[in-house]
């Protein structure tokens, strides 16, 4: 992501009562500052839900001031602005473990080792591995995001009179039955570039497994390697079917996320599913009439290449990370890293979290804690591969890896030239 990361508006009735219970036995503390926060959440996706929790600090802190600035997908732009001019937020929300590693090399952040006990106390070591970068704990991994699921509209699959298919070859075939019963199978939003590379980055992980992915991530292989044509040859087999795409290439072109998921869950639909991570569910549920279980529900993304890594799980996660450090800062990381602080937004949904003493019983249905338990008992997980490259490669609008899987949705056909393009786009980055 990507990017990634979107949730939706939940009930404000619901807010007030999650914010009660979310405050149950907080200590009213001395900490007195403001701090300002820039973050992705918007209105739309996920603002309302994380000021659940900041409010919710704010009533256990009275002496502190909480100031969300939400800034969208264009973060990793905005926030690389404010810090070259010298006049970064205090704290940021950094869905790219890459932008991350770039600011600690330039020495741009503080390290967040005084909240090292209360996040060993509720993330396994893993989770906290995620924060650290050069042996130094950077960053809170807050919200995170299983991206390796499918969404489909349970009545378009009962008209075609298929199911849940488990394979590749299976979910291709299932895809011609749902375009002959008389709707397109697939809604894809790309517009959003980020949407593109969680396809491909799921094909990549389920035909050559996470060592291989971490390994492209890391550009330890090149993009115009043989295991990329592979990849790029079978994401063709889905975007080069334009006429099984809801608006076909030039629909999907135009097609942003929240469209991508409102086409497939309209009435009468426009598609039969989306590729994209657990926080459609929330999309689904407050911009549509869908209901879960009759109306939509998930699957996990179809294995490609049979064996153990068939059914690994990419994840994407929101990054808390600071710019300055003094008390109320560290009042609000210790806070974040809490069950409490967690809880008050996976009870809206559209919410995955490490922390391990969150109960699956928070999540609001069975459709959400299904898509959600994949996350801590997979056997392998990898980061988001686009968010762990350098932003000019990897989370910049319109260039590098999410402007250049656009221009391969526009002609799947030239694989040989994309895969030439991404990899002078990367090599590029990973000079600067």
């Amino acid at each position: 992501m990507t990017r990634t990361r979107l949730v939706v508006v939940a009930a404000a009735a619901a807010a007030t009562a999650l914010l009660v219970t979310g405050l149950a036995g907080a200590k009213t503390s001395a900490v007195k500052g403001t701090i300002t926060f820039d973050g992705i959440w918007t209105s739309s996706s996920g603002q309302v839900q994380f000021q659940d929790v900041i409010n919710a600090f704010e009533k256990a802190n009275p002496g502190v001031k909480v100031n969300y600035k939400p800034v969208g997908n264009n973060l990793p732009t905005v926030l690389a602005t404010a810090v070259a001019g010298g006049h970064p937020p205090d704290m940021a929300d950094i869905a790219q473990p890459g932008t991350i590693a770039q600011f600690a090399k330039e020495g741009k952040l503080k390290p967040i080792t005084y909240a090292s006990s209360v996040i060993s106390q509720n993330f396994a070591p893993a989770w906290k591995q995620l924060g650290t970068f050069d042996g130094k704990l950077y960053a809170l991994v807050f919200k995170a995001a299983n991206k390796s699921l499918i969404w489909y509209n349970v009545p378009a699959f009962k008209t075609a009179g298929v199911k849940p298919p488990t394979t590749f070859s299976q979910l291709l075939k299932d895809a011609q039955t749902i375009k002959a019963s008389g709707t397109p199978a697939y809604s894809i939003g790309g517009s959003d570039g980020w949407t593109l590379t969680d396809m491909f980055e799921n094909i990549y992980l389920r035909t050559f497994g996470p060592a291989k992915y971490d390994l492209l991530s890391q550009h330890k292989i090149k993009w115009t390697d043989p295991s990329v044509t592979t990849a790029l040859k079978t994401m063709a087999k889905i975007v080069g079917d334009t006429s099984n795409i809801a608006g076909g290439t030039s629909g999907a072109l135009q097609y942003g996320f929240n469209d991508s998921v409102t086409n497939a869950f309209s009435s009468p639909p426009k598609a039969a599913m989306v590729f994209e991570a657990d926080f459609v569910g929330g999309v689904i549920t407050s911009s549509t009439k869908a209901k879960a279980g009759t109306g939509f529900n998930t699957f996990t993304w179809p294995s490609i290449t049979p064996g153990p890594d068939a059914s690994a799980v990419e994840i994407a996660g929101d990054l808390f990370v600071t710019f300055r450090d003094n008390p109320a800062i560290e009042a609000f990381v210790k806070y974040l890293a809490t069950p409490q602080a967690a809880e008050i937004w996976a009870k809206q949904g559209g919410f995955g979290t490490g922390n391990k003493n969150v109960p699956a019983s928070i999540y609001p249905d069975p459709i959400t804690r299904a898509s959600e338990a994949p996350i801590l008992t997979a056997k392998s997980v990898v980061f988001d591969m686009s968010d762990n490259q350098p932003p000019a490669f990897g989370a910049t609008t319109g260039q590098g890896e999410w402007g250049l899987f656009q221009t391969f949705l526009k002609n799947p056909k030239d694989v040989t030239g994309v895969q030439k393009q991404l990899e002078a786009a990367a090599a590029a980055a990973y000079k600067k």
